[in-house]
């Protein structure tokens, strides 16, 4: 299991009327959270997507449990669980900065040749990169 952790400070324009993110927005902060695991692992969505490999979310899930508000700091708890075959598993635990968790999720991504549009393996550097995470 890959384990990562990211911040993101709640902009004003993330919130909705009642004053809390808009639920929508979980999506961008899971996003960045992926983003920054990849990168703590030496390689970067755009050094994959050069090298011919796109990665479309196939499945997203949320629970919500609490709501964050503008200003406050969350933290993104972002692990691998599995390592990663044809697809990749994120899973997501959403703190605020009294470290009370507002939500739980998970993305399901496939790897996809850009060129032929058809599945693939992950690159071989990201399985080097995992492989002592899961032994």
């Amino acid at each position: 299991m890959f384990k990562n952790c990211s911040t993101i400070r709640v902009r004003y324009s993330e919130t909705d009327r009642m004053g809390f993110v808009y639920y929508g927005n979980y999506a961008q902060y899971y996003e960045t959270g992926r983003v920054e695991a990849l990168r703590s692992l030496g390689l970067s969505y755009r050094e994959m997507e050069d090298a011919g490999i796109m990665l479309p979310v196939i499945h997203f899930e949320i629970n919500y449990f609490k709501p964050a508000y503008y200003d406050d700091v969350l933290s993104i708890e972002t692990i691998i669980p599995l390592m990663p075959d044809a697809k990749i598993r994120f899973d997501y635990t959403c703190f605020n900065q009294k470290e009370e968790i507002l939500n739980k999720g998970t993305t399901t991504l496939v790897f996809v040749n850009k060129q032929s549009n058809k599945p693939c393996r992950p690159p071989q550097q990201l399985s080097e990169y995992l492989k002592p995470y899961f032994r």
